[in-house]
């Protein structure tokens, strides 16, 4: 434990600020404590372990500050609203948060703060970097096809509107033109998304070992062991593939047992298993086209409740704005970096496919004036 005798060099700011690192602590626990409340098995380990870590780091500042503890402090807003959502979601987002939350530790730079603390919550950052990227994979696919069809929809049809609408068309016409933007992406969409996860499972039936050839396992000729060269086919060096092979055969001559030919030499994997983390090319295409549809929706509705002109083009590009934002800020939010930077950066990218659009729209309308 840290030594509890105050240091005789304490000024009022390093007792604030120790203070601050007090509440940051015990806010950081709860976080994981909350976090942990919503998980079983190992990952609920973790997360209490990493809590009785920040356990100890309070117990650091508490013995620092002696009589100057004072009433607790609240942690930072950040911290707070980071333990508000472990209370009531603990999803990956959460975990994702908590990452940046270990990221922003200055103990390193802090005269007070062990050199073990410092160490503790680089580590901190791994662990939490870690679980969250669990949640990453598990939702990675899904979360892709949503992000990328709704910003698809999102960024095309406002450039088609925009586009069709500088030209000096009538409001019907650009109304016309964004429902049919709309249906013709979400349609390809669709159809793209299911021949692309269809012939990816076509192409993982066809690599996948076939079960009936086990059964001709028994009946090899020993001495020629033609099994070596299924695994040399898949990358073994001969001597490697042969010991292999001949390991099999000895198994099935002691046990009687018949061994698969996976890749690892075990029974091969269920086939649903492997194409589960693809989809079906149904759910795909259907996905898909929903995503584009919802974000192509977004620039079409100031047109559809009836708005013209420049309002209806600033009404599109606010609602695209605000959507553009919030989806590059979770995107940056699951990728553990900044949402901010992530927001801007989609804003940018839309408005200046839309910007350049509008621009060729402008061009086009006075040529044809």
């Amino acid at each position: 434990m840290e030594d509890a005798t105050p240091a005789p060099d304490r000024t009022p700011a390093d007792v604030r600020r120790w203070r601050r690192y007090l509440a940051a602590e015990r806010a950081e626990a709860a976080v994981y404590r909350d976090l942990a409340s919503r998980r079983r098995g190992e990952e609920r380990e973790i997360l209490l372990a990493l809590a009785a870590a920040e356990k100890r780091h309070e117990q650091h500042w508490i013995d620092l500050l002696g009589d100057d503890v004072g009433m607790p402090l609240q942690g930072d807003l950040r911290t707070r609203f980071l333990a508000f959502l472990a209370r009531r979601f603990g999803g990956v987002f959460v975990l994702a948060l908590a990452q940046r939350a270990e990221a922003r530790s200055t103990y390193e730079l802090d005269e007070h703060a062990t050199a073990q603390m410092a160490a503790d919550e680089q580590i901190h950052e791994e662990v939490v970097r870690s679980l969250a990227t669990r949640g990453r994979n598990r939702l990675s696919g899904t979360f892709r096809a949503a992000v990328f069809g709704a910003n698809d929809g999102l960024v095309s049809n406002l450039a088609l509107v925009l586009g069709i609408g500088a030209s000096g068309v009538a409001t019907g016409t650009i109304l016309v033109t964004g429902v049919a933007g709309l249906l013709a992406g979400a349609l390809s969409m669709g159809a793209g998304e299911y021949v692309s996860v269809r012939s990816q499972r076509e192409l993982l039936e066809a690599s996948t070992p076939d079960p009936e050839a086990t059964r001709a396992l028994p009946h090899l000729d020993v001495d020629a062991n033609e099994l070596a060269l299924v695994y040399r086919a898949r990358g073994l060096e001969a001597e490697a593939a042969q010991t292999r092979a001949d390991a099999v055969l000895a198994r099935l001559a002691a046990t009687g047992a018949v061994e698969g030919l996976g890749d690892d030499g075990g029974e091969p994997a269920d086939g649903d298993d492997v194409h589960e983390t693809h989809g079906t090319a149904w759910g795909a295409a259907i996905s898909s086209f929903c995503f584009f549809a919802s974000g192509a929706v977004v620039p079409v509705l100031p047109y559809l409740v009836g708005m013209e002109g420049l309002g209806a083009v600033v009404a599109a590009c606010v609602l695209v704005g605000v959507c553009l934002a919030v989806t590059g800020a979770v995107t940056g939010l699951l990728s553990g970096t900044s949402p901010v930077t992530r927001a801007l950066r989609q804003l940018a990218i839309g408005f200046g496919a839309a910007g350049v659009t509008y621009v060729l729209g402008l061009a086009f309308g006075t040529t044809v004036a």
